[in-house]
Formats: structure tokens, sequence, C-alpha cells
């Protein structure tokens, strides 16, 4: 019973809410662990709060940090809400739960001479090296998810207005400007590598891979790990920090934090506030390392 309603619950999360496959595979990880611990998979729908407490207790036990141990939480609470939305229930289990308290974690981000390193890093004159090139330097001059990125089609980039539409979260579209640096590189890539790669195939993906398939997250993060190790750039490093960086850079340089949000496709201001923290940590710092009486 439990893996028909998990499979359900899916379903309602993609249909109801828009929520990505990653994140649709998140909470069916966090109820499988949930599943194989309550062992008893008919007792799903008869679960009370002591229980789910206990099962908290749990994974507190094997050392969770308070952030994963918020993120199954959150999980329980919205499957619970469903069950209940759905009559599967009667009372929500989870309505007096209270999850740990969270810090807010300063995403990391690099300096801009970490970013030219970084963006200098590949080698161009190998069609590999292009496209990886290109797609650093749109991350960056566009603060693009890597998934919108990787999922990027030819019909989505307008190179005469300097633009390029893309579909976030919740299916929400929106265009984002890319700049003359990055839609130059995009030229380059798709005149002098695109071709090699694709091997005379036809595709609508813009950023494929040496078998002529669309790019994947695992690749393009382990290539821009061995980029970041070549360009001596110590920050733990992933494609998600490039649009950090394309946030962070922004504010340093006087951006208005309401066009940030709409450029990054926060649909809340608060989730982009976040990078005003990091800009005035950057600007402290400069200060310290640069005034007489820092």
């Amino acid at each position: 019973m439990s893996a028909e309603l998990a499979t359900q619950f899916s379903q309602y999360l993609w249909l109801e809410h828009g929520l990505s496959d990653n994140t649709r595979q998140a909470y069916q990880s966090d109820l499988k662990h949930f599943f194989i611990w309550l062992k008893d998979k008919s007792a799903v729908s008869s679960v009370d709060q002591a229980k789910l407490e206990s099962y908290l207790q749990v994974l507190y036990h094997q050392k969770l940090t308070a952030r994963s141990i918020a993120r199954n939480l959150s999980t329980l609470k919205r499957f619970y809400q469903w069950l209940l939305l759905e009559n599967h229930i009667q009372i929500d289990p989870t309505l007096n739960i209270v999850g740990p308290k969270l810090g807010q974690p300063l995403p990391k981000s690099l300096s801009e001479a970490d970013v030219v390193a970084l963006l200098d890093a590949p080698d161009v004159s190998t069609d590999l090296g292009l496209r990886d090139r290109a797609m650093l330097e749109m991350l960056y001059a566009s603060g693009l998810r890597i998934s919108e990125l990787i999922n990027l089609q030819l019909n989505q980039v307008n190179l005469r207005q300097g633009v390029v539409q893309v579909v976030g979260k919740g299916d929400k579209a929106r265009l984002v400007p890319i700049g003359e640096t990055a839609m130059n590189w995009f030229e380059r890539y798709c005149d002098q590598a695109r071709v090699g790669l694709l091997k005379n195939k036809v595709s609508d993906w813009v950023f494929v891979s040496q078998q002529s398939k669309p790019m994947t997250r695992q690749t393009f993060w382990y290539r821009i790990k061995n980029y970041a190790l070549q360009a001596g750039v110590s920050t733990a490093i992933s494609p998600h920090t490039l649009r950090h960086a394309f946030a962070t850079h922004l504010l340093n340089h006087g951006a208005d934090l309401r066009v940030v949000q709409m450029l990054l496709g926060h649909s809340d201001v608060s989730t982009t506030t976040i990078y005003t923290h990091v800009a005035k940590a950057r600007l402290q710092q400069l200060h310290r390392e640069h005034h007489p009486r820092g």
C-alpha cells in the first residue's frame, strides 16, 4: 500500500505544484526510508504524532544534520497533508511537530578573479573545451539553473535580442539577458564545435555530448570540478556556484534586488535577500584587508 501511496503522492506533487523531477525524487527517497523504518506498511495511515517523533529521534541518533532532519520532516508534513486531503486519514499527525531551528546558510560564492580563472580553464581549441567555455559563460552571464542550461533548445535562444527564454521551477517562463561576451562564445560553439559533436546528426538541444546526446547534470558537474582544479580555485564548486556568483556580483556592482530576483526566477524576494548578506560579507572582508584601520 505504501508504494502505491508514494506513487500517487508524487503525481500529486507534479500535477498540483509543478515540482521538478529532482524535488519529487527527494520526497520519494525520504518516504522510502520512512516506510523501511515503519516496517508495517499498512500502518502508514494510522501513524500518530508520537510515532513520527520517534522516527525523527532515530534520524537524530543517526547523526543527520539539522537541515536533513528538517527536510525529512517537511516531506512527512506534505505527505500527511495530502493523505488528509485525500481522506485517507482524519487527523494530520504532523500538525504539532516543530522541526529543528535552522540558521540561514550563506551560499558559497566565487570572487570575480576566481570566475575569470574558471572561465579561462577549458581548452577552446577542442570541441569539448569550446562547448564547456560557452556553457560556463552562459551560466555566469545569466544565472541560469544547471537544469535550465542543459535543457536549452535552439529556439529558446534569441541572439538578435541577446536573451534566452527558460522555463524554471513551477513551469514559470522568463526572459534572461545573456550579454555580449556569452553570446560571442555561444556563436563560436555553434559555428565551430556543435556540428562536430553531433556527427552529422540533427538535434534541437543546444549543448550536446560526444555521443551527440544532451548534456547531463552529472557530466557537467564532473567537468566543472576539473576546471576548478586547473584554475586553482579553492572554493568547493558546482554549477550552482556560478549562479550564486552571478547574483552576488550583480549586487556588489549596484544591481537592484528586485531585478536580481526576476533574473534568478525566484517567486519570493526573501529567497533572493540572502545574496545581500553575501555581498555585505564580501565588502566587510575587503574593508578588513585594504583599509588602514580595518
